[in-house]
């Protein structure tokens, strides 16, 4: 069987349902999976055969003990299959701008953290209105009027794809399987 580590940094709760739902997929595929949020724990990569790291993105940055863990990490996780799942509601706006400015949040950490995972894709993920305090709905509403989404902040919304996120697992899972003959496309994949 063999061991993931789904790493991961969140900053309202939903990269966390993510990481569990990759997680969840790792193990119908036959993983033994470890599901850690970055700064609770101190996991080796070099324990595990595979690892995947989420991380939402607010205001430009991935949480802080992602950054760090990564960069901490970054000669282990080159060294075995990973993958890297960016979490931001910027990708569902489908202007150029704002899509070569989501790519470049994530070039610029994995340039810096000198991490190369072998596949990463980037997934929307939740305005979750009634979690945050009053200045926090505020700001995220103006963003939401803005790029044209939803603007009631008396609920929340879910924008994940999560067929397409199981779908993503589900490829990265085939391609770690001892005796699969596959590894991880290196590339990225935007979901």
């Amino acid at each position: 069987m063999t061991r993931i580590l789904v790493l991961y940094g969140t900053t309202h709760g939903h990269t966390a349902r993510i990481a569990q739902s990759v997680a969840d997929t790792l193990r119908r595929h036959g993983g033994s999976v470890d599901v850690v949020e970055a700064g609770t724990e101190h996991p080796r990569p070099e324990d595990y055969a595979a690892v995947v790291v989420a991380a939402s993105v607010k205001a430009g940055k991935y949480p802080r003990p992602v950054r760090q863990w990564v960069r901490a990490h970054a000669e282990a996780l080159n060294g075995r299959p990973t993958a890297f799942i960016s979490v931001c509601l910027a990708v569902l706006q489908q202007e150029p701008a704002v899509q070569q400015a989501v790519a470049a949040i994530m070039t610029r950490f994995l340039t810096a953290a000198g991490w190369r995972p072998a596949v990463t894709t980037t997934v929307a993920g939740a305005l979750l209105y009634t979690r945050y305090n009053l200045l926090t709905r505020w700001v995220m509403q103006r963003i939401a009027r803005k790029a044209g989404g939803d603007t009631d902040t008396s609920r929340d919304y879910e924008y994940t794809d999560w067929a397409d996120l199981r779908a993503f697992a589900e490829a990265f899972a085939e391609g770690v399987q001892p005796g699969s003959g596959a590894s991880p496309a290196h590339g990225t994949r935007v979901a």
